[in-house]
């Protein structure tokens, strides 16, 4: 696995074909990185893996389709707002790739046709920019209801699951947690353990789905002290969609 930093604050990941230089990989937010790491390793880009359609992931899809061939994969239900998409996929429908089993999650809510990238013989998923570290992705085009919906089920995937995300805005987002649940221990120590890698300009990625059942406030719905501080003790959605308005202002 290679994390690839891209723009601002996204991040491409990279997966190699054991014992060929062929490779993968998650979201083309610009397509710069990829080429040059393409000839200074003398690998093949065969596939490009797109979570959704937004540009910040999908900007690079044609150049690098233009300069390798390789082929793009997307959900099928936003097949006309992918870029150059060849493999259209549906939700639990596995494909392979490399001769690994890859399992696509419909996860809408930031957008209409969001999916993430389940590998469970590795033990990973590539969740895009609907679950990140201790946080979830802004509601362009879904409602709080599916995004709640797409966040569970991402969340029952087995605890030791490796979350790769499409940004790193693990800092401000557990500065937001602590607001609303200061007194949650595992957020806290994660707190310090990002702050630690900020500062070694090291990534936080990759997260767990039992680490983020612990401390990120979108999936910790129940928990009396963020209910008590968002002033909302309604059902889980509710509070959701409390937690994510107070987010958007953060």
């Amino acid at each position: 696995m290679r994390i690839i930093p891209a723009l601002k604050d996204n991040y491409i990941y990279m997966l190699k074909e054991a014992g060929t230089n062929n490779v993968a990989i998650i979201d083309a937010p610009d397509a710069t990185p990829i080429l040059d790491i393409l000839k200074a390793d003398s690998l093949r880009l065969k596939y490009i893996l797109n979570t959704h359609h937004h540009w910040d992931h999908t900007d690079g899809n044609k150049e690098l389709k233009e300069a390798t061939g390789c082929e793009v994969v997307g959900y099928k239900g936003d097949a006309e707002r992918i870029p150059e998409i060849d493999i259209k996929v549906e939700d639990e429908k596995d494909f392979e790739i490399f001769g690994e089993k890859v399992t696509p999650l419909f996860v809408p809510g930031h957008t209409s046709g969001a999916v993430s990238y389940y590998i469970k013989n590795l033990g990973i998923i590539f969740t895009g920019d609907t679950l990140f570290s201790m946080g979830c992705g802004r509601l362009f085009e879904g409602t709080p209801q599916q995004m709640f919906e797409s966040l569970n089920k991402l969340a029952s995937l087995p605890p030791e699951t490796k979350i790769y995300s499409g940004h790193e805005y693990a800092k401000n987002n557990a500065e937001f947690a602590l607001k609303i649940e200061g007194e949650n221990d595992a957020l806290k120590k994660r707190y310090e353990e990002v702050c630690k890698l900020e500062s070694e300009g090291k990534t936080t990625q990759p997260s767990s789905v039992e680490l983020e059942l612990k401390t990120n406030p979108f999936l910790r719905t129940a928990s009396e002290e963020i209910r008590k501080s968002v002033g909302v003790d309604q059902s889980d959605v509710a509070v959701f969609a409390k937690v994510r308005e107070l987010r958007n202002s953060h």
